[in-house]
C-alpha cells in the first residue's frame, strides 16, 4: 500500500454522545502520518477519537478503516486490534509496569515469553525498562504515560489514537515525552492522531492539523496553511500564535 493512501477515511459522518452531535463531512488520516485535532475544551475532539477507535458507532455517514467499511460488521474486534488508544489519564491495571505492556500481546494471542520480550523492547523504546518491575500505582505521572504508550506501541498499531495524554504532566516533563513519541513515531512509520485543547501541543511535529469547534470540523491542512489561511474566523481566533509570541517576547524581554 502506498504511504499517502488514507489508512482512514471518514465521510459524511455523524457521531453521537447524548444530546452532543459531531459531524464530519470528509476527513482522511494518511499512512505515516502525524494529524494534530486542535480544539477548545467540548469540542468533539474526544468523540471523534472514539468513533476512529470504533468504540462509538457512528449514526450516520462511513468510516473505513485500511480499505475496509468498519459497518455493518458482525465484530468490529479485527480491525478494532489493528488501533492502539492512549488517553489522558494512564489506564493502567494492578501490577508491573512489564505485565501492562505485556497484556494487550497477550490478548492478541502472543506467547508469554515473546510478549514478554516484546514489552520489554517497548519499554526500553520509551526510556523506562528500569520500571519493569516496579508497581504502576508507584509510577510518577510521567512514568505511568510512558508505560501506557509502551504498552500502545507495543502491539505495532496501524493506527495509534491520543487523547489528550499530556494535558496532565507537567510543561518539561510533556516536552520531553512529546519529543520522545515523535521520534518513535516517526523510526516506526506508526500512523497517530492526537488530540489536544492546547493549540501548541504537537504543532511543531504534525504533518497536518485539524480544527474542530463546537461538534464542527471547521478545517484541516498543513499547520502553516491553517496559521496563515484561516478557513474560519475561529481558526484564526484560535490559532493566532502571534499573540503568544508577543506574550513571550514581553516575559523573556520586558521593557525598561
Amino acid at each position: 500500500m502506498n504511504r499517502r493512501d488514507p489508512i482512514l477515511e471518514a465521510r459524511g459522518l455523524l457521531l453521537q454522545r447524548g444530546a452532543f452531535r459531531l459531524e464530519v463531512p470528509f476527513l482522511q488520516v494518511f499512512r505515516g502520518e502525524i494529524l494534530a485535532m486542535v480544539g477548545p475544551n467540548g469540542s468533539g475532539k474526544s468523540t471523534l477519537l472514539m468513533g476512529m477507535g470504533l468504540l462509538l458507532k457512528p449514526r450516520g455517514g462511513a468510516i473505513h478503516l485500511c480499505g475496509e467499511p468498519t459497518s455493518g460488521l458482525a465484530s468490529p474486534l479485527g480491525l478494532r486490534r489493528k488501533i492502539a488508544m492512549v488517553f489522558q489519564e494512564p489506564l493502567l491495571l494492578r501490577g508491573t509496569a512489564l505485565e501492562n505492556v505485556s497484556m494487550g500481546l497477550r490478548l492478541r494471542g502472543i506467547g508469554r515469553r515473546l510478549a514478554a520480550t516484546r514489552a520489554m523492547e517497548a519499554l526500553e523504546r520509551l526510556g523506562v525498562a528500569h520500571l519493569r518491575e516496579r508497581d504502576v500505582r508507584g509510577l510518577s505521572g510521567g512514568e505511568a504515560q510512558r508505560v501506557s504508550l509502551a504498552r500502545a506501541l507495543a502491539v505495532e498499531p496501524e493506527l495509534l489514537l491520543l487523547d489528550e495524554p499530556f494535558s496532565c504532566l507537567d510543561p518539561p516533563t510533556r516536552d520531553t515525552l512529546l519529543e520522545d513519541l515523535e521520534g518513535l513515531l516517526r523510526s516506526t512509520g506508526t500512523t497517530a492522531v492526537m488530540s489536544t485543547h492546547d493549540r501548541l501541543d504537537g504543532m511543531d511535529i504534525c504533518n497536518r492539523v485539524a480544527v474542530i469547534h463546537q461538534g464542527r470540523l471547521l478545517q484541516v491542512g498543513p499547520p502553516t496553511e491553517v496559521i496563515h489561511s484561516p478557513a474560519h474566523p475561529f481558526v484564526a481566533e484560535f490559532l493566532d500564535l502571534r499573540r503568544t509570541a508577543r506574550v513571550l517576547q514581553r516575559l523573556l524581554h520586558p521593557p525598561a
